[in-house]
């Protein structure tokens, strides 16, 4: 059966604390060992007014200690704003207090935003001719509905939406603006001492590798051990969201990749494909290894999953202004917010690529997904206003997917 695991960025709610936030993490993570997901990841991010994952290692241990069997990791570390030898003492003491039970998942995100904003200036979001959704504020249709399991020519432009063995996938989004908002440039420089500069991410990668093998040396030939760290038995993974140089850098190194549908659906076949395509064996790894992300919300009848999951496309507007997640609105908020043709258009991608409604549906949808990108694994992450959704959709995801034998 393939795997499920989850994705957890420790949202706060709208009325709720960090504290509440971070409990409710915990509490998750049991829930989901008990429930049988083989991983529990925990997202960085930093200055955002709805999450409280900013110190994924620190909420590892937490998690980990709170729990016995299943695998707990980073989804994803930033390389861009640590460096190798901090990364891998933090995950050299985790494993050391936890024993094959942690994951590094590496990821570019804090050079990312450095390189968008050094690049000249792009029309934020879709194009005035994307499909919209037509409801005010939508979670989004499943794909196993009929209109997007058509098949479909595999060469339409890139501002059309088309699916792919009837995987929906959108027209791009444009992250270069969202990277010119103040909040990145100032969370680069309070991530960063003054005057730092980021290695290559491959460089980086090599290093933290080298590190944990305990073969590291400086370009002068002096060797480097990591106490914790050298010797660690930890998973190591690297996220993408393109064909770029994560994937590239995942392949070569035999190491396996989680492709983000959930944050980039439109270049997530790029991303496999490109993954698969400059695989190179290694020993833990001989052929290449694929995780895809999704967004998801599990509920016992549509009007449920409608009613819960209406939150969901303010929340994603809030990101894609460029201010950060806010506090997750409930949907009594949600639904007194006022949506302009722009802002649909600016949330159109993430909505219709969410697999939300009965759990049937919803599993359907993720046979879809990983049979459309070969996905060895999938990752799912559910937010929701109240934490008991979210306990009842990762409940209820588990037992149908079980159930289903996929």
């Amino acid at each position: 059966m393939t795997r499920l695991s989850v994705l957890d960025l420790a949202p706060i709610s709208s009325g709720a604390t960090a504290r509440d936030a971070l409990r409710n993490t915990v509490d998750l993570a049991r829930r989901a060992e008990d429930a049988g997901y083989h991983r529990y990841w925990l997202a960085e991010h930093h200055l955002t007014p709805g999450v409280a994952s900013s110190a994924p290692a620190v909420l590892i241990g937490a998690v980990a200690a709170a729990t016995r069997r299943i695998r707990v990791g980073s989804g994803a570390v930033q390389l861009g704003h640590q460096t190798p030898l901090t990364v891998v003492e933090h995950f050299g003491t985790l494993d050391a207090l936890h024993p094959g039970r942690i994951d590094l998942g590496l990821g570019r995100s804090g050079q990312r935003a450095r390189e968008l904003l050094a690049t000249p200036p792009e029309p934020a979001g879709p194009q005035p001719t994307d499909p919209a959704p037509t409801d005010p504020a939508p979670t989004g249709p499943a794909l196993t509905d009929p209109a997007l399991t058509g098949s479909q020519p595999a060469g339409p432009p890139a501002t059309e939406a088309r699916t792919v063995r009837g995987l929906l996938i959108p027209p791009p989004f444009s992250f270069a603006s969202l990277a010119r908002h103040p909040l990145f440039a100032l969370a680069g420089a309070l991530l960063q001492q003054p005057g730092a500069r980021t290695p290559d991410f491959a460089v980086q990668v090599d290093e933290i590798i080298a590190l944990l093998a305990g073969r590291y040396r400086s370009d002068e030939g002096h060797e480097a051990h990591a106490q914790p760290g050298e010797g660690a038995e930890v998973e190591l993974w690297v996220l993408g969201s393109s064909g770029g140089q994560s994937a590239q850098v995942a392949a070569e190194r035999g190491l396996p990749f989680a492709a983000n549908y959930h944050v980039s659906p439109a270049t997530v076949l790029e991303a496999v494909e490109s993954y698969r395509d400059a695989f190179k064996p290694s020993r833990d790894y001989p052929e290449p290894h694929v995780m895809v992300s999704a967004d998801v919300l599990v509920a016992p009848t549509e009007e449920e999953a409608r009613r819960v999951g209406e939150p969901y496309a303010l929340w994603v507007r809030s990101i894609r202004s460029g201010g950060g997640a806010v506090r997750y609105p409930s949907p009594e908020e949600a639904y007194a917010h006022e949506w302009s043709e722009e802002d649909r258009a600016l949330v159109a991608d993430r909505v219709d690529t969410r697999f939300a409604g009965t759990p049937d549906k919803v599993v359907e949808g993720l046979r879809v997904l990983k049979e459309a990108t070969g996905a060895d694994e999938l990752l799912v992450t559910t937010i929701t206003h109240d934490h008991a959704d979210r306990v009842r959709s990762q409940d209820l995801l588990a037992e149908a997917w079980s159930d289903a034998g996929i």
